[in-house]
């Protein structure tokens, strides 16, 4: 979409796509932090880390 127009604004072209990948990873990555609010609770708070690890992935696979 920007390639074209690179190399006439050539400092902006590189800040957009040096920010904008940056802000929808960090979407997703807070996104799976909230759910993981749901499998540590007080319930399940003996689970080892694998086991929490696991659960996660599939959580995360499967929503």
């Amino acid at each position: 979409m920007l390639k074209h127009k690179e190399h006439i604004f050539l400092l902006l072209f590189h800040v957009t796509m040096d920010i904008l990948p940056a802000q929808a990873s960090a979407v997703l990555s807070e996104w799976v932090f909230l759910l993981s609010k749901e499998t540590c609770t007080d319930r399940h708070n003996k689970l080892s880390p694998t086991m929490l690890e696991t659960l996660q992935i599939l959580k995360f696979t499967y929503v």
